[in-house]
């Protein structure tokens, strides 16, 4: 969360947005009134790259991670070339095909041209685990065969592909055998619980589609990856659950059991406001109006101090008030600002991270070490809580720990905020979305940063650009359908053209966001599907530049939040 911050590349991932990628043309044959199957060769790779061909020689096989057998694809973008591999199978006219792939890695996408009716595509951002990316496609009347493809983006991690299936009619043109019932599936264990939801992650297994979460013995969903949350639950409650793994053979028996137990009631945010202003106070002068605590604006509800820093203990923090360059503020008049602000209704949380921010909590030492040095921190300076603006990448496993660890120690009371770019919140499956969701009871607000970004996918698929109505109403749609509550998701946006090196929109902007997402009113050519009335507000990087524009955006966009329904 600083003035400048890189710039995250457009990528395009809608639906229909074809680029070059992995081919699997499928060569005419006759048509034969066989039973359904995988038309592709080597759909494994377990006889290397046989019927493959990688682009710029950026395919090779290796023996791990294999998501199935002893192999995997493994190609890696460079320089222009996106790292697309292709396959020639056959398909029959006038059928329906099921195209899927397990990946894992850099960025990939998966999709098919040269269908004869609607080519469509699909595509996931890097994924540390395995993942399914599946579509389907009906071809021509005339089309005997198909391009499908998956490739890697420019400048990311190479990617892994395994499994690759294009199932349907028989081709003609031969393929891996039809699919048999798959193996119970492994390594069932709880990954997160909140008063109504257990979140749940088991290991894949090879052949699968797809699989079907059970609890005491009744299925409750099906999806197609290898997690799932079962929200509806009762708090303080413990439940069982089993997996099972599907594809178009049948289904495997139920997994190993597990339990879990829900959390006790409770929001989380201690008494910060239905609808709240969230600015960050800057602890160091750069060019912006150098301000005290007590100079904040009255219009911010929530005040993080950017920021905390690293020491030589890993996860540890600490706060260091630059009291020089404040113009001799000292440690003593921040304390009392700080709990002024207090006794007006207002939080001070501490952020931690920002642009540079170098904090590392990858294991269970500096997950402990991050929540005591955290929550020393509150209690010598008076801060409610933390704010997470690690803009560098987080573990959520263990970040999640370390929160739940502070969370027992500071109590309901905790104030809990986090500042993801938009690059993290784009899928659930990124490690600030998880982390969010995994504390979801005791979070209080998500304010996603959206600036310094470039264009973006919004919720229905499409592509936004930075700046608009659009882009802060598509985007806060896929938070607030990825499984956060209204009232934890906030727009941040940068006070002036001055806070950020793009993305700066005018608080009629704003507030014309606000009121589509939670009234249906002031929207772009994107209207979300529902309104979110409980939507918690906005937030700004910075109340300094906000001061530097005599608290134009506050004096806007903060009766505008706190006018909300």
């Amino acid at each position: 969360m600083s003035p400048l911050k890189r710039t995250t590349r457009l990528r395009p991932g809608a639906a229909g947005v074809v680029v070059a990628a992995l081919a699997l043309s499928l060569t005419g044959a006759a048509q034969a009134p066989a039973a359904d199957l995988n038309n592709a060769k080597n759909a494994g790779f377990e006889s290397g790259l046989t019927d493959w061909t990688c682009s710029a020689g950026s395919g090779t096989t290796v023996p791990s991670p294999a998501h199935g057998g002893a192999a995997a694809l493994k190609a890696a973008p460079a320089g222009q070339d996106n790292a697309r591999c292709t396959q020639t199978v056959a398909v029959q006219p006038g059928s329906t095909y099921t195209l899927s792939a397990w990946v894992q890695g850099g960025y990939t996408y998966l999709g098919v041209t040269g269908t004869g009716t609607t080519d469509v595509s699909t595509w996931t951002p890097d994924s540390s685990a395995w993942k399914q990316l599946s579509t389907t496609f009906t071809t021509g009347a005339a089309t005997t065969s198909v391009n499908v493809y998956t490739h890697g983006w420019y400048g990311q991690a190479a990617y892994y592909a395994d499994d690759v299936s294009v199932y349907g009619p028989d081709g003609g043109g031969g393929g891996d055998p039809a699919p048999t019932v798959p193996a119970a599936p492994g390594g069932l264990a709880v990954s997160g619980t909140t008063s109504s939801s257990v979140s749940l992650s088991w290991n894949a297994v090879s052949g699968a589609t797809g699989y079907s979460v059970y609890r005491g013995g009744a299925k409750v969903t099906a999806v197609t990856g290898t997690s799932a949350t079962v929200t509806g639950l009762a708090p303080s409650t413990s439940y069982g659950f089993q997996v099972t793994a599907t594809n178009a053979a049948g289904e495997s028996a139920k997994s190993t059991a597990v339990t879990a137990t829900t959390n006790t009631g409770g929001t989380g945010g201690g008494a910060v406001p239905r609808h709240a202003v969230t600015g960050y106070w800057q602890n160091f002068d750069n060019g912006a109006t150098v301000q005290r605590i007590s100079d904040v604006s009255a219009q911010y509800d929530i005040i993080a101090v950017a920021f905390a820093d690293a020491t030589t203990t890993p996860g540890a923090v600490t706060f260091n008030l630059d009291s020089a360059g404040l113009g001799g503020y000292t440690v003593d008049q921040f304390k009392a600002d700080i709990r002024a602000k207090q006794a007006a209704g207002k939080k001070v949380v501490v952020s931690v991270g920002g642009q540079n921010g170098t904090v590392s909590v990858n294991d269970p030492t500096s997950a402990a070490n991050f929540a005591n040095s955290v929550y020393a921190l509150m209690q010598s300076y008076g801060f409610d809580g933390v704010d997470i603006d690690l803009e560098n990448g987080l573990d959520a496993t263990y970040m999640s720990q370390a929160l739940r660890s502070l969370s027992s120690k500071a109590g309901p009371g905790l104030v809990l905020t986090m500042a993801p770019q938009t690059i993290d919140m784009q899928s659930t499956s990124n490690g600030y979305f998880r982390t969010a969701l995994n504390v979801k009871d005791i979070l209080t607000v998500v304010n996603m940063q959206y600036y310094n970004s470039g264009s973006m996918l919004g919720c229905d698929g499409k592509v936004y650009s930075q700046g608009s109505v659009d882009f802060l109403t598509a985007l806060a749609c896929i938070q607030l359908e990825g499984g956060l509550d209204p009232s934890q998701v906030g727009l941040g946006l940068p006070a002036s053209t001055r806070g950020a090196g793009s993305g700066y929109v005018s608080p009629t902007v704003v507030g014309n966001a606000l009121d589509c997402l939670t009234r249906g009113t002031g929207c772009g050519s994107f209207k979300p599907s529902k309104t979110y009335p409980g939507l918690r507000g906005a937030m700004t990087w910075s109340t300094n530049w906000d001061a530097t524009a005599g608290n134009a955006w506050s004096s806007a966009v903060g009766p505008h939040v706190h006018g909300l329904p």
